[in-house]
């Protein structure tokens, strides 16, 4: 052990308490046809907008698309990134495109949660 390991070792590091690089994320639901998974036009539709969204935040690198869940009548997408404002900036063309209605989306920034309507 060197003199520098000897004096090192025991040492703690306190964890800084909020470093500000937590994940945002935004989070879109739309209502679909029926009380199920939408029909396969509309489930088409979502999926080429992730696909259309998935290139965006790459292009503009403010995250990722993260999927999506169908069922009881609803659509979801999630997004994930540094900057939830930033990312829905880059996504929100796309998520206003869809014709889907009612819409909303979760934009959320740690543990405080904005809903945007669309």
């Amino acid at each position: 052990m060197s003199d520098l390991d000897e004096r090192v070792s025991g040492v703690e590091t306190p964890i800084a308490p909020d470093c500000g690089d937590e994940e945002h994320a935004v989070i879109a639901h739309f209502r679909l046809a029926g009380d199920g998974f939408g029909d396969g036009d509309q489930r088409e539709q979502i999926y080429e907008a992730e696909q259309a969204m998935e290139a965006a935040t790459e292009r503009a690198g403010v995250g990722e698309v993260d999927g999506n869940e169908f069922g009881e009548g609803e659509a979801v997408v999630y997004a994930y990134g540094p900057d939830a404002d930033a990312l829905f900036k880059v996504l929100e063309p796309t998520l206003r495109s869809l014709p889907f209605r009612p819409a909303h989306v979760l934009l959320r920034r740690g543990d405080v949660e904005t809903r945007v309507e669309l």
